[in-house]
Parts: C-alpha cells; structure tokens; sequence
C-alpha cells in the first residue's frame, strides 16, 4: 500500500510539472517526480519503466544546468507608459499584474511617468513601471511573466538602473504575499509599509 502512495505521488509529480510555466520549475519538479517514479520502479521490479525515469533525470538535470548557465540575452528598453507596446503587454497582462499589484487594477495612473522594459530575443518579458525622484524611482509595479520567474530579470534590470543613475528602488504600495517573497530575495528590505533596494 506505502508502494502504491509512493507510485501516486511520483506520478502526480511528474504530470503537475507539466503544469508549470516556468521551464525552470518544471525541470525541477519533473526531475523529483522521475526520481520518485524510479525508486518506485526498482521496488517492484518495473525495470523499464525504472530505466525511461532514469532517462527523464539525465534530461531534466543536462537541461536544467544549460538554463542556469546560459547567458539570456536581455535587453534594457526605456519609455514611456504612453507607449503603444507598453500599453499592450500591461492590458494584455493586466489581470495577472493586478493579483501581484492589486492598486494597478485601476490601471495606469497620471503620476507613472516611466517605463523601464526588459526584452528576451525580441519579446517583452518584464517592466518596472513608476516615476523617477532624482536618483530614487518609486516602483508601481515591477512585473515579469510567468516563463521567466525565476529572479534573472531582476537581476540583469538592477545593474542597468544602476548604470543609469538610479540608486534606490522604493516600493509603498500593496503588494501580494508572493511578490514580498520575490522582494526578499532580490534584497529588498522592508520597512514599515515600505521596501526599498539600494542599487550599486
């Protein structure tokens, strides 16, 4: 019966990956399903099905170390909230954007003033969207779509605000349990109803 569970579980793994849109995300937990899958196997005697799991995790682990290896090929672009390609990624996003930044679901307002937006081979991936105070940017929002999560956007943008003359990232308005996680880790510091960044 604990076999059996296990046999679920590995299974379930395996199929949920598939779910995942982030690719990174999905190696991982593709690769801990095909683990369990293949423990399972060997118990009780699946030799096959033991050997394609094996196969899966070479995969899963050559894959997963190319993507975090690999150099993306990013690109800063500057403008505006009045720009037309702006304006499409944030309505066509508008609705996912909203449950990491619940304010913007009034959409963009008057004090937004810049745009900062990263490009992957051509295609938007990423903005920050607030209004610049000499060397400090209050953030509205600071979005990346779900494919790329997986904190190389942030670290690539950060960099570059830098180089610009921004200094500090400030962020006051709400923001969703999942997004504080992402502000943690890009070293963020909160404090009180706001987080900041300091940008080297």
């Amino acid at each position: 019966m604990i076999l059996e569970i296990i046999g679920y579980i590995g299974s379930a793994l395996v199929v949920v990956s598939m779910l995942m849109s982030s690719i990174v995300k999905l190696r991982v937990i593709n690769t801990i399903g095909s683990v369990i899958s293949m423990g399972y196997a060997i118990a009780v005697g699946a030799y096959p099905l033991a050997l394609m799991n094996v196969c899966l995790i070479v995969i899963n682990v050559y894959n997963l170390v190319k993507l975090l290896r690999r150099q993306k090929p990013y690109e800063l672009i500057e403008g505006s909230p009045k720009d037309a390609l702006v304006r499409y990624f944030l309505d066509y996003y508008k609705n996912d954007i909203a449950t990491y930044f619940p304010q913007f679901a009034k959409g963009v307002s008057e004090d937004m003033k810049l745009a900062y937006m990263v490009c992957c081979e051509g295609n938007p991936i990423g903005i920050l969207l607030g209004s610049r105070q000499g060397d400090a940017v209050d953030i509205a929002v600071e979005y990346t779509t779900p494919a790329y999560r997986d904190c190389s956007v942030g670290a690539y943008l950060y960099p570059k605000l830098a180089a610009l003359g921004i200094h500090t990232l400030r962020l006051a308005n709400p923001v969703s349990d999942g997004h504080k996680t992402y502000l943690q880790k890009m070293g963020y510091q909160e404090s009180g109803a706001e987080w900041n960044r300091t940008l080297s």
